[in-house]
């Protein structure tokens, strides 16, 4: 796509390829880079930064040689305990150790798209399944990731598919597929509901696997979606594939992830969207498209976007190198909580509603008290505090105020001004203590208001 907000980034004297930028793309297509990987990808440019993250491999700092079976074991372990902590533990653990961010995060976005809560599943293993698949899926056609996830046990049992009935339907699963998963409000009907719940009767779960009951289907005909047939689940969910709305709302949900807000209208949605269907909903493609384009690396788009508790916490324990020893991720997920992102609970099938509503009074105080502890070690196990002199490698010169708050500014902020950084550093007094001045300014750089957006 070309002569659009989708034309490809080329670093220019007016949008060049600097240190902002290089930090906006870790903070909005994975959680936050180190600051060897800040400059590894400062120095290799735009393109290819892009790329490894593209391909799994934009994390290096501290990433475990052993990372994927660490990663088999802790969740194999959150399973045969049947303990859900453990399991947001071992996502926690994939989130700042995976050396592929980007699949992370997309698979957090597509945990919010088909929102599903343990409270309801009551089943580790098949929380876990479900996180799997997103991930499995998460940048393939999106045909691919909607069969699997509606077909999954986990969806069928959040929305009640073995109620749905010949004798007595249960629109749960045809309403959620249409409204939340692929078409949007005000792109089918009452009857499309009625007509769908008829062609998905039958669908059920055993022994933790789909399952199809035949006394349970309605095989007579109906009408879905302007189209008639004999039609069963599998030809429902074709029909919405096919269907211009689900392109949209793809396109939007993809945009809602990636650019703050205002940055793209609803023009170059639609755009997107007559692109997603040439590419067969191919979301690697669109994902792919978004980092690249123009619109992605503007001004406008750079600190404008609220991250949510998740995207903060991990962000922080990444960019400060807290990884060898990491925060206990038990400790961390219950803080992600606290400030309002339960993963494997989100709060209802809308999923977390994200942007302005993540910031409170309370969220203000409770990530406040995160970036003390944090700074302190108090969530690591035995407790160690903020390695000042390692970060203080990174900063040329003497470590004064003026240093450790410019550079702890650059790190966890991804745009600053002059003003911000004589704000921090007059909020904290000078000491004779170097090493707890440097704690206490990073602290006050993650707990400040700019710090809030990514």
């Amino acid at each position: 796509m070309t002569g659009s907000a989708w034309t490809a980034y080329q670093p220019s004297e007016q949008t060049p390829w600097n240190v902002r930028r290089v930090v906006h793309l870790h903070r909005r297509a994975g959680f936050a880079a180190t600051w060897d990987e800040i400059q590894r990808d400062l120095k290799d440019g735009p393109d290819a930064a892009i790329d490894r993250l593209l391909v799994g491999k934009a994390y290096s700092t501290g990433v475990p040689t052993d990372f994927e079976a660490m990663s088999q074991v802790i969740g194999d372990a959150a399973v045969a305990a049947s303990n859900s902590n453990r399991l947001k533990a071992w996502w926690l653990y994939r989130m700042i150790f995976a050396p592929d961010p980007l699949t992370e995060r997309l698979t957090l976005m597509w945990h919010n798209h088909f929102a599903t809560s343990n409270l309801k599943v009551a089943d580790v293993q098949v929380m876990r399944r479900q996180n799997e698949i997103l991930r499995e899926c998460a940048r393939k056609p999106f045909g691919e990731i909607l069969t699997r996830v509606v077909k999954d046990p986990a969806i069928l049992i959040w929305l009640d598919a073995d109620s749905n009935r010949k004798q007595h339907p249960n629109e749960n699963l045809a309403r959620e597929l249409m409204e939340l998963f692929s078409l949007g409000v005000g792109n089918y009907t009452e009857d499309d509901v009625k007509e769908a719940s008829r062609a998905l009767a039958g669908w059920t779960t055993k022994k933790g696997q789909l399952s199809f009951v035949e006394e349970y289907h309605d095989d007579g005909e109906k009408t879905f979606l302007g189209k008639n047939g004999n039609f069963a689940g599998d030809d429902v969910l074709q029909t919405v594939l096919e269907h211009p709305a689900t392109a949209q709302r793809i396109a939007w949900r993809l945009c809602d992830h990636f650019f703050g807000e205002g940055v793209i209208d609803d023009t170059f949605i639609e755009e997107l969207a007559t692109e997603l269907r040439a590419h067969d909903l191919d979301i690697g493609w669109a994902v792919e498209t978004i980092l690249r384009c123009e619109a992605f690396f503007a001004l406008n788009n750079i600190g404008t976007r609220v991250l949510g508790p998740l995207e903060y916490i991990v962000g922080a324990v990444r960019a400060l190198e807290m990884c060898d020893p990491p925060p206990s991720t038990l400790v961390l997920s219950e803080w992600t909580a606290r400030l309002g992102q339960d993963v494997f609970y989100p709060p209802n099938v809308f999923g977390w509603p994200g942007g302005r509503q993540w910031i409170t009074t309370r969220s203000r105080i409770g990530r406040a008290a995160f970036a003390s502890e944090l700074t302190r070690g108090s969530l690591r196990q035995p407790a160690k505090p903020l390695d000042i002199v390692k970060l203080s490698q990174h900063i040329d010169g003497d470590v004064t105020q003026a240093t450790v708050a410019d550079f702890a500014a650059t790190l966890l902020v991804t745009g600053t001004s002059e003003e911000y950084c004589l704000r921090i550093r007059d909020s904290v007094p000078a000491k004779e203590d170097t090493g707890d001045l440097a704690r206490r300014m990073f602290e006050s750089v993650l707990a400040s208001p700019e710090a809030q957006l990514g």
